[in-house]
């Protein structure tokens, strides 16, 4: 069967910030402009027009595309972003499922819980 000019790929992902929203720790209105400012169509960024969509809903990031569009290229335009915004150390960016992104919060061991038992041995 031949393809139709109307039959373009639909892709849909997501980026879920919802856990450094709560701690007011990240801007998703920020992020967002920074997303619609350098996402390259055709070679040139801020272009969108209408084969891209970016809208913001709740703790969450969708971008639509009627073109071929990478989700990694949004892991690599995230983690710029958390690295402009000295985030970076704390955030991190984790596929959760096929099409969704969540930044997390690294977990942290904190020193001592594990130093007493070795200090009872000495």
């Amino acid at each position: 069967m031949p393809k139709t000019a109307t039959a373009k790929p639909q892709h849909k992902f997501v980026l879920d910030y919802s856990k450094p929203a709560e701690d007011k720790v990240f801007d998703g209105q920020a992020f967002e402009q920074y997303l619609v400012e350098r996402i390259k169509v055709e070679g040139k960024t801020g272009q969108l027009g209408d084969n891209v969509k970016v809208q913001r809903t709740g703790d969450k990031l969708i971008v639509s595309s009627n073109i071929p569009f990478s989700k990694r290229y949004l892991k690599y335009l995230t983690k710029k972003y958390l690295r402009k915004q000295q985030l970076k150390e704390w955030l991190r960016v984790v596929a959760t499922s096929k099409d969704t992104y969540s930044l997390r919060f690294y977990s942290v061991d904190f020193p001592g819980a594990e130093e007493d038992d070795e200090e009872d041995d000495e």
